[in-house]
């Protein structure tokens, strides 16, 4: 089951987004933070798993061009309506992991907020696709949760619950790092070895960085051809 389309998307994911708490509101808004600042005015940037367009709007105010995919239409048709004039923005209902853009599309590619666990998809599928359609100099930024984060994290997944947006919680089998609902979903967090673990069959330089102490952002740059 893929569970954002087909539990949470369109007005109950952005339902999610518009309660969160004030700590919460801080972490989200650093993690657009720190991708706009690898954006340069002329990329052209690709997000994945751009939900109702939140981060897409944002990186548009400081990209060329922004394109946002989701596998999920009702998030795609409620992106549409809020994109307002951006003239820069494009949506495309596609999988992340096989996507039908050619080769070399992007100047960077963006999947934050944890995609690389929500999605439920081979992650190092995801990697690999991610990195081919990136131009060669170009950037693949992945995020996931910091542990130091996971107090803050738990009690907005227990809001979410609380509010009917997700199941309930089982305590009995959440911890270290992972959110278990008793309707499903299922939630993961990935730390700085698991991403150096995951992008160690590509020839890319890697720099991993703690945000705000709440995200932990993985920057691959794809190497030019020699």
């Amino acid at each position: 089951m893929n569970y954002y389309r087909e539990k949470l998307s369109g007005k109950r994911l952005k339902l999610c987004y518009d309660t969160a708490p004030a700590r919460i509101k801080q972490y989200l808004q650093a993690e657009i933070e720190y991708v706009i600042s690898h954006i340069e005015p002329t990329d052209s940037v690709l997000e994945l798993g751009c939900g109702y367009g939140r981060v897409t709007i944002a990186l548009a105010e400081a990209a060329r061009e922004v394109t946002g995919i989701d596998n999920a239409a009702e998030n795609l048709q409620l992106a549409r309506k809020l994109m307002n004039n951006y003239n820069n923005i494009n949506y495309f209902t596609m999988d992340a992991i096989c996507m039908d853009f050619p080769e070399a599309s992007f100047d960077l590619v963006a999947c934050i907020q944890n995609g690389i666990c929500a999605f439920r998809v081979d992650q190092t599928a995801l990697i690999k696709e991610a990195l081919r359609v990136t131009r060669p100099g170009g950037k693949v930024i992945f995020s996931s949760y910091s542990a130091k984060f996971w107090e803050e994290r738990l009690k907005w997944f227990a809001l979410q619950a609380k509010m009917g947006l997700v199941g309930e919680i089982d305590y009995s089998r959440t911890g270290n790092g992972v959110i278990v609902c008793r309707d499903g979903f299922n939630a993961a967090a990935l730390q700085a070895e698991d991403f150096k673990q995951l992008f160690s069959p590509w020839s890319c330089e890697v720099f991993i960085t703690e945000v705000d102490t709440s995200s932990i952002f993985c920057v691959a740059m794809k190497k030019s051809p020699d």
